[in-house]
């Protein structure tokens, strides 16, 4: 078989099931009330730890142009996840902080990214499992 064949199809099969599980994530966040891209949000701001992002960075993280982000951190804001405060640095800038719902519903959106993830994984054995994440890893490390 050629490589590059070899090498598309692995493409296309990563694709649908990468479809798969955002699918099925996003069917266990409706019941929240919040959608995926509310969730990677917050779990980026969540990563920051004690040196909030600024909504630039968020941006950046998320690979969206910064008014994209506008609407994200307003719904995210309205629920009560996440606070806005002036950066003290460059008072043009505003810093992005989770509130204390905000760590408890990143928990819950993790909860809901594991159940959808074992459901798709639930077909390998956990020796396979270990074996597609140590591929996954070396990909990734590859990548940069």
């Amino acid at each position: 078989m050629d490589t590059d064949e070899t090498a598309g199809g692995l493409g296309e099969l990563f694709l649908r099931q990468a479809r798969r599980i955002r699918r099925a994530y996003g069917e266990r966040l409706a019941p929240l009330g919040f959608t995926l891209a509310q969730s990677r949000a917050l779990e980026v701001i969540a990563r920051y730890g004690d040196s909030p992002p600024r909504m630039v960075d968020l941006a950046d993280r998320l690979h969206v142009v910064p008014r994209a982000v506008t609407p994200l951190v307003d719904a995210l804001e309205e629920a009560g996840l996440v606070r806005r405060r002036v950066d003290p640095a460059n008072r043009r800038s505003m810093l992005l902080e989770l509130t204390e719902s905000g760590a408890r519903t990143r928990e819950a959106f993790r909860e809901a990214r594991a159940e959808a993830a074992a459901g798709l994984f639930a077909p390998l054995s956990g020796e396979q499992q270990a074996e597609l994440r140590a591929l996954l890893e070396k990909i990734e490390a590859a990548a940069g």
